[in-house]
């Protein structure tokens, strides 16, 4: 008798381990499809997430690259006989895909802003200075054009004027602070910034004959993506003397922007 109930109960035992088991293989193989159906619901997710920001992109990249190919032409009225040729020069060569662009509504202007500063891209745009700042980015952003093409009336920019400016990021809105006259050798205004800030850069005087010798400083600052209500009264801008070399601006550039002083001659 005892033998047998020994034996009984470890068949029940045995069977009781095997219900256990089996209850835990029923369990972990529950567990298995919920984590797999929530990986493919995340992993859709994602994707669906990838695929709405790619096109977004991509129409963004297609509005920029038509205006770069599209902006029909500038008015060319104040622009020098050897720029508006430059510029017809130009639009023979291939062109690169735009960063964004540039528009100052007070001056009428919306140029594209391509990569680097070659005389093919200012002779055709404005051209971002390689080492600042991406267009659309946080840190100081540097645009050159040239003053006798469509820097031309950067002339007749006021303290407190507003900038657009459009990339695959989106559109920032930069409002100017100040402008200022330096030497090619003082390329400071390069320097990164702990906000957001676009500064436009061309030579100067704007009218001088031959290869001018100081370079015309345009600095905005960042204000958001909405337009602000504009001032009472337009402030000049410090350095409304420089036409007479009066004015002076922050100095001490880094050598790695000497190319400044070489760049954009302009006859």
């Amino acid at each position: 008798m005892c033998r047998r109930s020994r034996t009984g109960e470890a068949l029940g035992r045995r069977q009781s381990m095997e219900i256990l088991l089996r209850r835990l293989l029923v369990v972990a193989e529950i567990a298995s499809w919920a984590f797999g159906l929530v990986g493919l619901l995340w992993w859709g997710t994602f994707r669906i997430g990838v695929a709405a920001g790619t096109r977004h992109d991509l129409e963004r990249f297609a509005a920029l690259q038509g205006v770069a190919l599209n902006t029909g032409t500038p008015d060319q009225s104040l622009w020098s006989p050897a720029r508006v040729s430059a510029w017809r020069e130009a639009l023979r060569e291939p062109t690169t895909v735009p960063l964004g662009v540039l528009r100052i509504p007070k001056i009428r202007l919306e140029v594209p802003v391509l990569p680097g500063t070659a005389d093919v891209t200012l002779d055709r745009a404005v051209g971002h200075v390689e080492g600042t700042a991406p267009p659309g980015t946080d840190g100081n952003s540097g645009i050159a054009g040239h003053r006798d093409g469509f820097f031309r009336e950067l002339k007749d920019i006021v303290r407190g004027d507003m900038i657009e400016l459009d990339t695959l990021q989106g559109k920032d809105l930069y409002r100017v602070e100040q402008t200022w006259v330096v030497n090619p050798e003082d390329v400071s205004v390069l320097d990164q910034t702990p906000t957001r800030t676009l500064t436009l850069i061309t030579c100067y005087p704007f009218y001088f004959v031959g290869s001018a010798p100081q370079r015309f400083i345009v600095r905005a600052v960042g204000v958001g993506n909405r337009p602000l209500p504009p001032r009472a009264s337009a402030e000049p801008i410090p350095c409304s003397r420089a036409e007479a070399g009066t004015c002076s601006g922050p100095v001490s550039f880094p050598h790695t922007f000497a190319w400044i002083t070489q760049k954009w001659r302009v006859s």
